[in-house]
């Protein structure tokens, strides 16, 4: 394969987006990932109409749709008293708005479907980046066992401990928000009784922070729960812990009965610190730059952490398209003119925690198309 020699430090979702996207134009690309093994870990993504899209155009829609669950409406309804505030039509009706569905997924599934579209020969767990050094004519990483290669472009989409980032920019901690999460996925039985369980539905509380989150898995035979609630001073060692059921009932027990009986089909919790970084001024440096949470993590209240990686991936794809190395850095340039704008907009409205509260217009978010959006 010719065009420029790409590597990419992180086998997640926006770090194999990249991959599929780049080697589509012509690049040869090279992944590599900390963990030694792709295990099915994680619980759920929610990949609303402009990721389903996206993913789409890199050919892995079918095999999504194979597992999916298609929520059927985006509802809000206020936690306590349960009113509904806003219902938004999703599945036939996102799809010929926007072009897809919303899809409801396992992490592990997606990253499954990215994989298999990349041969085995362009993916490299088990090698953990240390540092980035740049140089005229290109950049190397550095990797934790001593080894090193070198690229005409390295990307960083290693998450919000990005090495790639720190190497480009230096240390820079990321801001605990003072909001916790729990997370948990029951069989859909357990919820026979209730309204909507085939619906992305939002049950908003009495602060911002507060709030109860459900939607279907798999094909709608499991449903998925994520709930937030402030909490001061994080001290625990690592930031995905279990959760305590019990807890987790306790700070909810003013909501309707109907999330309430959400919580007690849950048998077990995760529990996360949710935190954030101001949005960047610049991502690239010479001939490296990153996407995703290294560049712009962002709390879920939108459901677009995922989505915005999957996005980053195909403009920066685009913008590299016919390139040849003397041009990457202009290239990169024109990547960060088109999508610094959307992620930081992104960003502040998540930590808001307002949007579709009491409706309003989803089309700002869910009808970008990535493919066609101008470049600069």
């Amino acid at each position: 394969m010719g065009g420029l020699k790409i590597g990419i430090s992180g086998g997640g979702i926006g770090g194999f987006s990249a991959a599929i996207a780049l080697r589509k134009a012509g690049h040869d690309v090279q992944v590599f990932e900390r963990a030694p093994a792709f295990n099915r870990v994680g619980a759920d993504i929610n990949l609303t109409p402009n990721a389903v899209f996206a993913l789409d155009q890199l050919g892995v829609g079918e095999y999504l749709r194979k597992t999916a669950a298609r929520p059927t409406f985006r509802i809000s309804r206020d936690g306590v008293t349960g009113e509904e505030t806003s219902r938004l039509p999703m599945s036939a009706a996102a799809e010929e708005k926007y072009g897809a569905p919303q899809l409801t997924i396992h992490r592990a599934d997606l990253l499954t479907a990215l994989q298999d579209q990349l041969p085995e020969t362009c993916v490299h767990p088990g090698m953990s980046a240390k540092s980035v050094a740049l140089s005229d004519d290109g950049a190397t990483i550095l990797f934790e066992d001593g080894s090193r290669r070198k690229f005409d472009v390295v990307i960083g989409a290693d998450g919000i401990h990005s090495a790639v980032r720190t190497a480009l920019w230096g240390e820079d901690d990321p801001k605990f928000t003072g909001i916790v999460s729990y997370r948990g996925v029951f069989p859909r039985s357990k919820a026979s009784e209730l309204p909507d369980t085939d619906a992305f539905t939002k049950w908003w509380g009495e602060v911002p922070e507060k709030q109860i989150v459900t939607f279907p898995l798999t094909l709608g035979e499991e449903i998925f729960v994520f709930a937030t609630t402030p909490q001061q001073g994080w001290t625990e060692e690592g930031w995905t812990l279990p959760g305590d059921v019990e807890e987790l009932r306790a700070e909810y027990s003013n909501f309707h009965a109907d999330a309430r009986a959400l919580l007690d089909a849950c048998d077990e919790v995760t529990k996360s610190a949710l935190h954030v970084r101001e949005p960047m001024e610049q991502w690239s440096k010479g001939r490296a730059t990153i996407l995703g949470d290294a560049a712009h993590p962002m709390v879920p209240f939108m459901a677009q952490g995922a989505c915005m990686a999957i996005e980053d991936a195909v403009v920066l794809a685009r913008t590299l398209d016919g390139v040849d190395p003397g041009g990457v850095e202009k290239a990169l340039e024109q990547y960060e003119t088109a999508r610094k704008p959307r992620t930081a907009q992104v960003q502040k409205n998540s930590l808001a925690n307002e949007w579709l509260k009491k409706g309003g217009n989803a089309d700002w978010v869910y009808g970008y198309d990535a493919w066609a959006i101008g470049l600069t």
